[in-house]
């Protein structure tokens, strides 16, 4: 099982060349940003992302590139399933 930590290493690494801030709430949970550095301009926002799932270097990576795909789609937030159950 990989640490919040890794985790954040890992998503925050993923979206060259935009830029992406991972930090982890109260309980838990993942809120991601990706967002072009120099203008601040945020491409994608995702509060309450679980962890829980994201339990492989593998799991991120899927996931990673379900955010590249909804970045490409020009979503400003992201509808999938990645929540916590029961919050």
């Amino acid at each position: 099982m990989l640490s919040t930590h890794e985790l954040c290493r890992i998503l925050e690494s993923g979206f060259l060349p935009l830029s992406c801030a991972c930090h982890v709430n109260p309980d838990g949970s993942l809120t991601i940003k990706i967002y072009e550095a120099a203008s601040g301009r945020v491409d994608l926002l995702l509060p309450g992302v679980c962890t829980a799932q994201l339990t492989s270097v593998r799991d991120v990576s899927n996931l990673i590139g379900e955010l590249r795909t909804e970045l490409r789609a020009g979503r400003r937030a992201f509808a999938g399933g990645f929540g916590c159950p029961g919050g």
